[in-house]
């Protein structure tokens, strides 16, 4: 698995698109990827993709708001669980499940309360909202090695700035993958992010 930070947003996608859709990120080089569940049938989606890539890549859920849906993404075999919120029994339950869990922050006492509840790393959202100068300021007292992804507003054109700011990786929705896009168009998106990325990041 590569060490490329960037975890695939694929909101809308169907389950008839899954395999396809995972197989074009994945030889792009994007190996993290989250089925947000308010998607159609998005357990069907991510056991799919797990089955056929689970050993290949990171697949787990996106919007996971309870812990029934942590116990639902491990039964399909996802292994990543990703939140806008940082609900300390989610976390606990992804923790206690095995998987990794990025919940959503915005302010110093969620990105600790989060922390402290056992969260793999934080994701900073909406970070359009924070920009680049208010991830600066959290990175500055997180503990040393917190992996802090920005999510919603981070791209192709933005992702220097966020390096500097201290950001380790990223969330990408919509600059990947929107409802109807073919397989291709998908890799093309993700092959251009991970050459960026790499550029940036010094891969």
């Amino acid at each position: 698995m590569s060490q490329r930070n960037i975890i695939a947003i694929l909101r809308g996608m169907r389950p008839d698109e899954a395999e396809a859709v995972a197989a074009a990120l994945i030889e792009a080089g994007i190996e993290r990827i989250e089925v947000p569940l308010n998607s159609p049938d998005p357990f069907d989606s991510i056991a799919r993709m797990a089955r056929r890539f689970g050993q290949r890549a990171l697949i787990g859920a996106g919007t996971v708001l309870t812990v029934d849906d942590v116990a639902r993404v491990r039964a399909a075999g996802g292994t990543l669980v990703v939140s806008p919120d940082a609900n300390a029994d989610v976390i606990a339950a992804a923790k206690a499940a095995g998987m990794l869990c990025f919940p959503g922050v915005m302010t110093p006492t969620e990105c600790f309360a989060a922390l402290r509840a056992g969260a793999d790393g934080l994701k900073l959202f909406p970070a359009s909202v924070l920009g680049p100068a208010g991830a600066a300021a959290i990175r500055a007292v997180l503990p040393r090695g917190t992996q802090l992804l920005a999510v919603g507003g981070a791209g192709l054109d933005t992702m220097a700035e966020w390096r500097a700011a201290g950001v380790d990786g990223f969330g990408i929705g919509t600059a990947l993958y929107r409802p109807g896009d073919s397989a291709d168009v998908v890799g093309a998106r993700a092959s251009a992010l991970a050459a960026r990325y790499d550029a940036v990041f010094g891969q």
